[in-house]
């Protein structure tokens, strides 16, 4: 029956086969008939913008305006003119009176991305919107009662935060009414090749070049990669790989070899490690990193040893003992393989 519903509301881009985003699924579509306030979590590039628009695409306020701000790209001194609008004349350069976004939301939607950024003193705003239900603008008097429903999400460890004195418990009460943790790509391995179809098939929707389907090693490729920038990172590549393929197969010479070197990804090494003592987990993530680290600054310095060596701030002789003891082709990075 879930899998119907996850049909029929979301198309075939956010079915799953994983028992984890089955369960976000669920929780969007029980949650979206109601005015609860929602807080999304996870890491970025896992959807978090595009499950807040199906909520509210899937409320009673879908005829009514979804307004998204991210809170991360407000400079500090524009957040209240941003958030809650001015009236003409009330700080330097306010030659007219300007709604903010809470109104233009009114009677829909608010999607406060990247909550987790916001100063202490928006903070203490944003509670008093949240509890009293009505905003002022910046040097205004009326106040302007708010019919609206609330989204949040955030990347970051709120409760870490709130533990930090960094982010207000009271307001994170306020905002995490309902959590919907939405799990890495890492996490849903039995998706990847769905997923990666779907975004193939979209965009050959759009531009027509016939391509549908991509090469058995880039399938397995993909499953063993451990997508640090999720779907996000996934749909950047395939368009990349989309734009440089002549054949009707995307091929493995169109995406980075970094994909193709990463060893398989494993539940096992997914989280604390669970099965291991501690002094052995912690070397395993320790080596993970390492090996993603290496191969990371080789891709981005195009294996020129002077280069990284610069950006690790490592030594060129310690680079090279690291590169051979984890056993990476430093030439796979390089842009002229003669070199």
């Amino acid at each position: 029956m879930v899998e119907l519903e996850i049909e029929n509301h979301f198309g075939n881009i956010l079915y799953s086969k994983s028992n984890g985003m089955k369960s976000v699924i669920e929780k969007v579509l029980s949650v979206a008939q109601t005015d609860s306030t929602v807080l999304l979590t996870g890491e970025s590039g896992t959807g978090k913008t595009m499950f807040a628009k199906k909520i509210h695409e899937l409320s009673k306020r879908k005829k009514n305006e979804f307004v998204s701000i991210h809170c991360g790209a407000i400079p500090d001194t524009l957040v209240e003119s941003e958030f809650f609008g001015h009236e003409k004349g009330s700080f330097t350069g306010a030659i007219k009176k300007k709604f903010g976004k809470f109104e233009l939301a009114n009677g829909g939607t608010i999607f406060l991305d990247e909550i987790g950024t916001i100063s202490r003193a928006t903070q203490v705003r944003l509670l008093h919107v949240l509890q009293e239900r009505f905003i002022q603008r910046v040097g205004g008097e009326v106040n302007i009662d708010l019919d609206i429903r609330i989204i949040a999400a955030t990347n970051s460890d709120l409760k870490r935060r709130v533990i930090d004195k960094t982010f207000r418990e009271d307001l994170y009460f306020r905002l995490n009414v309902f959590e919907i943790h939405i799990p890495p790509l890492r996490e849903r391995i039995e998706d990847i090749e769905d997923l990666s179809l779907a975004i193939l098939k979209r965009l050959d929707d759009v531009y027509g070049k016939g391509i549908r389907d991509t090469s058995t090693n880039v399938k397995k490729a993909f499953k063993h990669y451990s997508w640090p920038g999720n779907i996000r990172e996934m749909e950047n590549l395939i368009e990349r790989a989309y734009i440089l393929e002549s054949s009707q197969i995307l091929n493995s010479k169109h995406f980075p070899t970094s994909i193709f070197e990463t060893r398989p990804f494993s539940k096992s090494r997914i989280g604390i490690f669970p099965s291991l003592n501690l002094s052995k987990a912690r070397k395993n993530a320790l080596d993970s990193f390492e090996v993603r680290y290496i191969r990371e600054l080789l891709e981005k310095t195009e294996g020129n040893l002077q280069k990284a060596s610069i950006e690790s701030g490592v030594s060129v002789r310690q680079l090279q003992k690291l590169i051979s003891k984890n056993k990476i082709n430093r030439k796979n990075y390089v842009a002229n393989s003669s070199i």
